[in-house]
């Protein structure tokens, strides 16, 4: 894992495992998050993007192949690294299964877990370099055809989604409504036409209400700009 994106979510309810892989993975360079309970990962897991979650199959209210299946389903892409003292065979293929990258068994060496983060990590990095587009804290799947902020589904209708991955390709720059009915829509421009207005007003709906902070920004008498704060 490099640049910025090493912060970690680990998973794990026994208080003395759960301070050892935080020490170690922050002395290791990494930024770590704790989740003490499976509602706590739900949480946390969908609020941040994740370079890898360590989770524990066994968690005192919802169990770690729930959590995950849960995250799944709700667009969370991060690697899953479980780390579990059920070790058999069937443990850990119901584990990977279940949505699992990688099974752990405890007792184990952190040497192997490192080399293990590692390793899911750069496939991580891979994987979302080639098929999702990001933009602060929106994610756009180019894959599955799917938007996600903060790990949240956005329901798009198919031309909404080619609407707002255009606006994610051209990040920081003033798309001018010509442009977007050239390039969405496959027209030329026609000026007596209201559509473009009409489809941003209801991808920025979805996308920007009830946010920290909006992403699509209309620049008066020019066209629209998609970009995150800072």
């Amino acid at each position: 894992m490099t640049g910025g994106h090493r912060r970690i979510l680990v998973v794990e309810d026994d208080p003395e495992t759960a301070g050892q892989l935080v020490e170690e993975l922050t002395t290791s360079g990494y930024d770590v998050d704790l989740a003490a309970t499976g509602r706590e990962a739900l949480s946390q897991g969908a609020a941040r993007d994740y370079a890898v979650i360590t989770i524990d199959r066994m968690l005192p209210d919802i169990d770690g192949i729930t959590v995950m299946r849960q995250l799944r389903d709700d667009g969370i892409a991060s690697p899953f690294l479980i780390i579990s003292a059920l070790g058999e065979v069937d443990d850990r293929v119901r584990g990977l299964r279940a949505g699992g990258d990688d099974y752990l068994v405890k007792p184990f060496s952190f040497v192997e877990l490192l080399a293990r983060l590692e390793a899911l990590g750069r496939r991580s990095e891979t994987v979302a370099k080639e098929t999702v587009l990001r933009v602060g804290d929106l994610a756009v799947d180019l894959i599955t055809r799917a938007a996600f902020r903060r790990g949240r589904k956005i329901p798009l209708l198919p031309r909404e989604f080619q609407l707002l991955e255009y606006l994610v390709r051209n990040e920081g720059r003033v798309v001018s409504r010509a442009m977007l009915l050239q390039h969405v829509w496959d027209l030329h421009f026609d000026p007596s036409t209201n559509i473009i207005d009409v489809y941003v007003g209801r991808v920025r709906r979805k996308v920007d209400d009830a946010q920290a902070y909006p992403l699509i920004h209309t620049i008066r008498g020019i066209g629209y700009c998609l970009r995150a704060p800072g």
